[in-house]
C-alpha cells in the first residue's frame, strides 16, 4: 500500500509560476527598502524559547511553535514535573522555538551586536515565520514577513517616513486602493485609565484587537466574562460604537483621555506624526485614525500601524509600530525602535485576486535553443553560451525530439523566442529565430543574433 503523503496544514508548496510572482513581491520590496536606506539582515529560523515568550501577549505566546528537546526527555524530568501546566512543562521539554515574528529576533541582534552597529541602524529582513494558528484564507502557519525597522532614534520623523514607505511600496506593487490605520499605545493606555482599568491594559488590548473579527457585542461579552466592571463597560461602549459606526477624530478621542498622562502623550505624538506626513506628501485619503487598533503585542509603546486592502476582505496586509523598551529585556535599555512589516502571503492573495501581477514576472527564460540533430550540437551550445554571456536568459532543450514538441514546450513556458540551427543554417553559419509572440520568423547570422536579441528583448521590456 502506497504511503500517504501530504504537508502540514497551514503550509504550502510553491510551484514555479507562483514563485515568479512571489519573487516579484520580494524583489519589489527589497528594491524599495534599499531606496529608503535600509540594509539586509537574516536571523536563525529558531530562537531560544526564553527569547520569544512574554513578548506577544498571552494569546501570542500560545501560538509559538516549540521545538522538542532531543534525547530521552522522560528521564530528565522528575515525575512531579509532569503534573505541571502544559505551559510550565513546555519550558522543560523545549528550549528552542520557531520564530514568531522578525522584530523580537531583531531586538536580540541589536542587543547582541551593539558594538558592531552604527546607530541609527536601519535594517530590512525577508524571511519566513511560524505561528500555531488555525489555518484559513489569508492565515497560514508558515508565512513570510518583510520587515523594515530603525533603532537608535526617538525621532517621530522615522514613524512618518515608514508610513511613506508603505505608500511607496504598495504603489510599486500595483496596489492603488489601501488604507493605513494609525493609533498610539498611549491612547489605548488613556482609554484603559479613563474607564478605570489602567492595570489591565494588556488584557484590554488583546480583546479590543478582535473587534473587527467578532464585533462589538462579543467584545463586550468577553470583557464582561473577564470581570470588567459594569461602570467600565458603560464608559467604553459609546466609544466602541462611535469608532465602528461613524469614526472618531483625534480631537474627539483627546477629550476622552484628557485627564490621563499617557493619553495626552499619545495625542501629542500622533499630532506631530500627522504633521510630518503632510511634509512627506502622504495622501490623507490613505490614512485613517483608528483609536481601537491595538495589534495585541506587548512590546509596542508608541505609534501603531496596520494596512488593509480596500477591495479584498483578507485582514491586514501590513502592520507595525514603535517599541521603546524591547531591547531592554535583552540587557540593552534606552534603545528606541520603530518598524513595519509586510505580509507577503496576504499581499500575494490580494494581487492575485485583483489581477495585478505584471505579465513579465511569469517567466525568466527569453530564448529557447532547439536540439534535433547531433551535428548541430556544437553550434547550438556555442550560441547558448554567447547569449548567457550577453546577459540574455537562455536554455537549450536537452533531447533531440520533434521540433513541434520543443516549440510546444517553449509556448507553455511563455518563452518568447526560439532558435533553430539545422544543417542548412550550420553550413551558412546562420540561425532561424522565431518569435512566438507574433509568429514572425527571420534568418540571421550567428554573430548578429546576439545584438538582435539585445535590441528586441530590450524593446520588449520597455513595452511592459
Amino acid at each position: 500500500m502506497a504511503e500517504k503523503i501530504g504537508i502540514p496544514r497551514g503550509t504550502r508548496d510553491f510551484l514555479p509560476e507562483v514563485m515568479y510572482r512571489r519573487q516579484f513581491i520580494f524583489n519589489t520590496l527589497r528594491d524599495v527598502f534599499q531606496k529608503f536606506g535600509y540594509e539586509p539582515l537574516e536571523t536563525p529560523s529558531m530562537e531560544l524559547l526564553s527569547v520569544l515568550t512574554g513578548k506577544y501577549g498571552e494569546e501570542g505566546d500560545r501560538l509559538i511553535f516549540k521545538i522538542l528537546n532531543s534525547g530521552d526527555y522522560k528521564k530528565e524530568i522528575a515525575p512531579a514535573d509532569w503534573e505541571q501546566s502544559s505551559a510550565l512543562l513546555a519550558t522543560k521539554l523545549c528550549e528552542k522555538a520557531l520564530r514568531y515574528d522578525l522584530t523580537v529576533p531583531f531586538a536580540r541582534v541589536v542587543a547582541t551586536h551593539k558594538n558592531e552597529l552604527l546607530l541609527p541602524f536601519k535594517r530590512y529582513q525577508i524571511q519566513p515565520v511560524w505561528r500555531a494558528d488555525n489555518p484559513q484564507k489569508g492565515r497560514y502557519r508558515e508565512f513570510y514577513q518583510c520587515d523594515a525597522d530603525v533603532v537608535g532614534t526617538k525621532s517621530l520623523i522615522v514613524d512618518a517616513e515608514l508610513i511613506k514607505l508603505y505608500e511607496f511600496a504598495f504603489q510599486k506593487l500595483g496596489l492603488k486602493k489601501f488604507t493605513i490605520h494609525i493609533n498610539h499605545r498611549g491612547i489605548l493606555s488613556g482609554i484603559a485609565e479613563a474607564i478605570g482599568t489602567p492595570e489591565r491594559l494588556t488584557e484590554l488590548c488583546t480583546i479590543l484587537d478582535k473587534i473587527d473579527k467578532i464585533g462589538i457585542a462579543k467584545v463586550l461579552q468577553e470583557l464582561q466574562s473577564r470581570n470588567f466592571s459594569e461602570s467600565s463597560l458603560e464608559k467604553l461602549t459609546p466609544l466602541l460604537e462611535q469608532s465602528i459606526n461613524t469614526g472618531i477624530s483625534l480631537t474627539q478621542i483627546a477629550e476622552f483621555v484628557e485627564n490621563t498622562e499617557e493619553g495626552k502623550r499619545g495625542i501629542n505624538e500622533l499630532t506631530e506624526v500627522f504633521k510630518h506626513l503632510e511634509t512627506f506628501s502622504v495622501s490623507c485619503k490613505r490614512i485613517l485614525f483608528s483609536p481601537l487598533l491595538a495589534r495585541g503585542l506587548n512590546y509596542y509603546t508608541g505609534c501603531i500601524f496596520e494596512v488593509t486592502a480596500d477591495e479584498v476582505i483578507i485582514g491586514s496586509i501590513g502592520g507595525g509600530g514603535r517599541y521603546d523598551n524591547l531591547t531592554g529585556v535583552f540587557g540593552l535599555p534606552g534603545i528606541s525602535g520603530v518598524g513595519i512589516s509586510f505580509g507577503a502571503d496576504r499581499i500575494y492573495d490580494v494581487l492575485q485576486e485583483l489581477n495585478l501581477f505584471p505579465e513579465k514576472c511569469h517567466t525568466f527564460t527569453q530564448v529557447l535553443i532547439t536540439y534535433f540533430e547531433a551535428e548541430s550540437l556544437s553550434a547550438q551550445i556555442s550560441l547558448l553560451n554567447s547569449l548567457r554571456s550577453a546577459g540574455i536568459c537562455a536554455e537549450m532543450f536537452p533531447e533531440p525530439i520533434k521540433l513541434t514538441k520543443q516549440f510546444n514546450y517553449a509556448d507553455k513556458k511563455q518563452i518568447s523566442h526560439v532558435c533553430v540551427i539545422g544543417e542548412t543554417e550550420r553550413q551558412n553559419n546562420n540561425v532561424v529565430i522565431k518569435n512566438l509572440k507574433n509568429g514572425s520568423q527571420i534568418v540571421i547570422g550567428m554573430k548578429q543574433a546576439i545584438s538582435y536579441f539585445q535590441e528586441v528583448l530590450y524593446a520588449q521590456d520597455i513595452s511592459h
